[in-house]
């Protein structure tokens, strides 16, 4: 069998891989703690499942239109008005099975091969894949923790050239945690709109935020039209395996999105839509319940790894994970994470699995209990100690 060409050039999301060879070795009886996959431990709220359950028994089985059931495509755009402060309306709306196919319909619709595509690295690693997938060429930015892991306005200047068609940012940021503030996207708008280059903004996590406030970059006179919103449930509701994303962006471009739907997807399951609607027009108690939660862990992981030696941690300000810098060991990211899971059976992420510029540093998910936390902590230290 010949693969195309292409094939060598599409990456992979390498949470999941760490995941399978935890299990093998839990398969063997091996006791691992999972610190390496970013999904929330909790329960899906009872009143989504119910949503499902009755959407289940009323029929709602079959096809939906592409681009997502009119009646969730209201609620987001409800939902988008009133957080973003800007006027959204259906036909801007367009459901997915999950929020990567945003990227991924994005970055097709809008970049050309030999286009140049700038994002956060380290960053989520689908951003880079799919980027080179398609052809163009990806354009880190480097996200430095003496930053606070923000990305530096002057130097996203520098990067722009008469190729650069897209603008990738997430924020919060995974795999840091870091918040981009209203000034900075001002001046990544102003750059945007000064160049005519569109953005891709990653707000998946816009609910999950510790200090300071969340900022889209669609305020900015000018910006909506040229940015697409990438959300979704499955962090702020616990529905990773629901596989409910959207995205929200100009009436031309959803029309090619929902194109691009009924060419790979057809649609999104209509019984999921209407536990979407619940999600986001019912009770909000659970998931303020989860961020409180978060926000105690990550009390419990940013303490503990600063107390092991040679390892040092920022206080991240939104999603759930920490980006700890473990140059001090003398060990490279990937040999640590390695050992940490084979020798102390911890299941961690090496910062290299999110881009070259996370060499250096480890990334822990605190989706995991405060006991499971602690107990993962401890292992490190005493492996680390003995380096």
């Amino acid at each position: 069998m010949k693969f195309a060409d292409r094939t060598k050039n599409l990456g992979t999301e390498t949470a999941f891989e760490v995941l399978a060879k935890a299990k093998a070795l839990e398969a063997k009886g091996k006791e691992v703690i999972h610190l390496e996959i970013g999904e929330p431990d909790f329960d899906t709220p009872q009143n989504i499942k119910e949503a499902a359950k009755k959407a289940l028994d009323e029929g709602y089985t079959h096809y939906g239109p592409s681009a997502g059931l009119p009646e969730a495509r209201e609620v987001i755009a409800k939902e988008i008005s009133k957080t973003r402060n800007i006027k959204v309306t259906p036909d801007q709306v367009v459901v997915t099975p999950g929020a990567k196919p945003i990227i991924f319909f994005t970055i097709f619709s809008l970049v050309n091969q030999g286009d140049e595509v700038i994002y956060p690295n380290p960053g989520f690693p689908i951003y880079e894949s799919v980027i080179e997938f398609l052809g163009a060429k990806a354009v880190p930015i480097k996200l430095r923790e003496e930053n606070d892991f923000r990305l530096d306005t002057d130097e996203l200047k520098k990067l722009v050239t008469d190729k650069t068609r897209l603008i990738i940012i997430n924020s919060p940021h995974n795999p840091t945690g870091g918040i981009l503030t209203k000034d900075d996207l001002k001046a990544i708008a102003d750059i945007a709109l000064s160049k005519d280059i569109c953005v891709l903004a990653d707000e998946i996590y816009n609910r999950i935020i510790y200090e300071g406030k969340f900022e889209s970059i669609t305020q900015f006179p000018g910006m909506q039209e040229r940015t697409v919103i990438l959300a979704g449930l499955s962090k702020t509701y616990a529905m990773t395996g629901w596989r409910l994303g959207y995205g929200v962006m100009n009436k031309d471009l959803a029309f090619y999105e929902a194109r691009m739907m009924t060419n790979i997807n057809s649609c999104t399951a209509s019984f999921s839509q209407r536990a979407l609607m619940e999600a986001l027009t019912g009770p909000q108690d659970e998931p303020k319940k989860m961020v409180e939660e978060f926000r105690k862990r990550r009390e419990v992981i940013v303490e503990g790894l600063n107390a092991i030696p040679k390892i040092s941690c920022k206080n991240p300000s939104g999603a759930f994970y920490v980006f700890p810098n473990i140059t001090k060991t003398g060990w490279n990211s990937q040999k640590l994470a390695d050992h940490i899971l084979s020798d102390a059976g911890v299941a961690v992420l090496s910062g290299t699995s999110f881009g070259a510029f996370g060499e250096g540093y480890l990334r822990l998910s605190y989706a995991n209990s405060v006991e499971n936390i602690k107990k993962g902590l401890d292992r490190v230290r005493a492996f680390v100690e003995e380096i």
